[in-house]
């Protein structure tokens, strides 16, 4: 069910990159960060109340606290920078290169949750790359 999951992901981000272009078009990038901000806490808010796990905000731990901060603070610049980016920049260009979190997220779970790493797995990283280059320079 995972792999549904991350490609209905895959789609909104996709989706959500054109209605960020399109809705930035006439205002400042920070106001429309907080904007789409507001709108993701208020669904967020409504999800939790929906699923009925309100109440487990408070057996939330320090160390859990810590890390879903630091996501946040996290997600939040690379919001505010990918704004930056997409509001002067070709959109496939900078999406582009922006999905190289991809490379990112997978060389820091081989060294954090000692995931493996195959060739195959090398492989797709070096089309990833090659790909992203290809887009941002539009060869």
């Amino acid at each position: 069910m995972w792999i549904l999951y991350a490609a209905a992901s895959a789609v909104c981000a996709g989706i959500t990159t054109i209605f960020l272009k399109k809705g930035m078009h006439t205002t400042n990038t920070d106001i429309a960060a907080a904007v789409r901000t507001i709108v993701v806490l208020i669904f967020s808010i409504i999800i939790v109340f929906i699923a009925g796990s309100y109440n487990q905000i408070f057996i939330i731990d320090t160390k859990t606290w810590v890390f879903l901060t630091l996501s946040g603070l996290s997600t939040s610049g690379g919001w505010l920078l990918y704004y930056k980016a997409l509001q002067t920049g070709v959109t496939s260009a900078v999406a582009a290169i922006d999905k190289l979190s991809i490379l990112i997220a997978i060389i820091l779970s081989y060294f954090i949750f000692d995931e493996k790493m195959n060739k195959k797995t090398i492989a797709g990283l070096i089309l990833i790359l090659a790909g992203t280059i290809g887009l941002a320079l539009k060869i």
